[in-house]
């Protein structure tokens, strides 16, 4: 079979650059909104419950997210709000989500690196987290937050108090990924479609573990391998493309998100 990188016809997809702020912004907006919809097909909406942030390129203080009360089924770009570090909206129609800012806020600032963050209450996410257990490397897929994901192991009722955010923040750390006890998950990337497809991944995750553990004794990838996988599965760039084709596929199917 001939060498494939060496075919100079093909098209391989790679992280974009941008030649504005403007252009950026509008980039990392989109996404968030593909983001939402993905989220509401794939049923991790629960009433009000959830949000998906973007830090903006130029106000590195201020974020991206999505209004409180619209479902996510319904978020186009221009619903988007635009947040500072106070919670003030300072571009949008509508109010925010005063859980949304306690979170994000905290993680936004903790973690400079993160340009997306996601949570939901999604099932199988607030399932597992409702055990107080980690994910184990008991597929490769969930290889991808082997040594790369931490437990916050405390509940106090709805964050509604940044301190309560800074707490998350603390616990999540430099990981990819926090499971919030008795609550959901919590994802971060370097791209919002890193951050997002982290969220898609670590609900499945959660999913095939509650499966599996229900059915009988699992089987542990051993941790060299893990580590290995890890590798091939858990890094910044593998999270990004994953999320291309769920991209394509959802613009291709709602186009009406990126008005």
């Amino acid at each position: 079979m001939a060498d494939l990188k060496n075919r100079a016809d093909l098209i391989w997809r790679v992280p974009p650059t941008f030649d504005s702020l403007d252009a950026e912004r509008l980039h990392r907006k989109q996404r968030l909104a593909a983001g939402f919809r993905l989220f509401s097909k794939m049923g991790f909406e629960e009433g009000v419950a959830g949000h998906i942030t973007a830090r903006d390129p130029e106000l590195a203080d201020h974020f991206w997210v999505n209004p409180f009360a619209m479902p996510f089924a319904h978020i186009k770009v221009s619903d988007l709000l635009l947040v500072n570090h106070n919670g003030d909206v300072v571009e949008g129609r509508y109010p925010v989500n005063a859980a949304a800012f306690a979170i994000h806020s905290q993680v936004h600032q903790a973690r400079p690196d993160a340009v997306g963050a996601a949570h939901s209450h999604s099932i199988y996410g607030k399932s597992l987290s409702a055990l107080g257990e980690h994910l184990e490397p008991i597929t490769q897929d969930v290889c991808a937050f082997y040594e790369d994901h931490s437990l916050f192991d405390d509940y106090t009722g709805v964050v509604l108090d940044v301190e309560e955010g800074k707490r998350i923040a603390h616990a999540l750390g430099d990981s990819k990924a926090v499971i919030l006890r008795n609550h959901g998950l919590l994802t971060v990337g370097q791209t919002v479609d890193s951050a997002i497809w982290w969220f898609i991944t670590m609900e499945r995750s959660c999913q095939a573990q509650l499966l599996a553990k229900a059915a009988g004794r699992v089987v542990h990838i051993d941790p060299e391998q893990a580590r290995l996988t890890y590798q091939q599965v858990g890094s910044e760039l593998a999270g990004w493309f994953q999320f291309q084709p769920l991209y394509d596929r959802i613009v291709a199917e709602q186009p009406d998100l990126l008005d």
